[in-house]
């Protein structure tokens, strides 16, 4: 697995962590749930989006999506009536915004750490060309996550990687630094998210594990069950930027999708693509396997964005072609000088 978000305390290294989260096949959910066959259409159990606002003359509106996330979710920051790129904060973090349909499109998440309670969001930019810049405002609601805990019995070869390997797994980290450092710019698809593969869910998203009693650690992707052999499809366009086998995720493949967004595919049997390849959504990256540090095949799904691992079943429920006219934010959404 890559390495971790920077500034998270946990309490063991960053290297046991890696190869502990690999195990999701052996950690497999009691009640898995079905994941949906992959489509280029809008998933169709996606959140309701809010009641649409009409927008005011010569006023920029804010919208966020969801209006109400948990910690771990990604959340997209729509502003429309602007003039100019703007520039913006969600709970501190700094937006990245880009010229998206008929205004700016910022794509980001909150850190699974986060508390539960309101998150603030800050853009500041000019409503017409050369104009004073105006601050929009507004609150997401953050909700408590109720992500599951589980305690693990598991061989001491997952808890330990032997000293051998220490060197592979230094050169499996700048790897993955180097995959995840790909210059800015605005998305390459032109439609939502889908499922890289149709199978159950074994282990979702920020299931808290215990290891033998006493090493936590917390699942940053979705696992999706798999015999040997079987399809891994992208899950949108984007251009492959790693095509590697690695010691914690075995033979990985990660896509660049455009405006600090990735996908990533662990354990695969087989890879399909090169690095440097532009892929289109449903297009076959490789096949199910149980490469790297797990017990059992199937496929461990991530998905990062602005360096944070966000939940990739939330992903699928973002609408990024939403109507010309966006629901508002939740909580209360004004328009001021700053």
């Amino acid at each position: 697995m890559p390495p971790l978000p920077a500034g998270r305390k946990y309490s063991a290294s960053p290297y046991l962590l890696l190869a502990l989260l690999a195990l999701g096949a052996k950690a497999r959910a009691a009640a898995p749930s079905p994941a949906p066959a992959p489509s280029a259409s809008a998933p169709s159990a996606a959140a309701p989006v809010p009641e649409s606002q009409p927008l005011a003359e010569g006023r920029p509106l804010l919208s966020l999506l969801p209006g109400a996330a948990k910690p771990g979710d990604p959340v997209l920051v729509m502003v429309r009536g602007m003039a100019e790129l703007p520039s913006g904060t969600l709970a501190g973090r700094a937006l990245r915004f880009f010229p998206w349909g008929e205004g700016f499109l910022a794509v980001t998440g909150l850190p699974v750490e986060m508390a539960p309670g309101t998150a603030a969001v800050k853009v500041l930019g000019p409503a017409a060309p050369g104009a004073a810049p105006l601050e929009l405002t507004g609150t997401l609601d953050v909700v408590e996550p109720g992500y599951p805990a589980r305690e693990l019995k598991v061989s001491g070869k997952y808890v330990e990687p032997p000293a051998s390997v220490k060197a592979r797994m230094a050169a499996d980290r700048r790897a993955f630094a180097q995959a995840f450092s790909q210059p800015f710019a605005a998305p390459s698809f032109e439609q939502n998210f889908a499922w890289p593969r149709q199978d159950r869910i074994t282990a979702p998203f920020g299931d808290r594990r215990t290891f033998n009693g006493k090493l936590s650690s917390q699942h940053f992707g979705v696992d999706i069950d798999g015999d040997p052999g079987m399809p891994i499809l992208a899950a949108n366009d984007g251009v492959v930027v790693m095509s590697r086998d690695n010691y914690a995720s075995g033979k990985t493949v990660i896509i660049h999708h455009g405006a600090g967004l990735y996908t990533s595919y662990f354990h695969m049997s087989r890879i399909g693509v090169k690095s440097g390849t532009r892929v289109k959504q449903g297009q076959k990256l490789g096949q199910v396997g149980s490469t790297g540090r797990v017990t059992g095949p199937h496929l461990h799904w991530g998905v990062k964005v602005d360096d944070l691992w966000v939940d990739g079943e939330q992903l699928l429920r973002l609408d990024f072609f939403p109507p010309a006219t966006p629901g508002m934010a939740s909580g209360s959404t004004q328009l001021g000088t700053p």
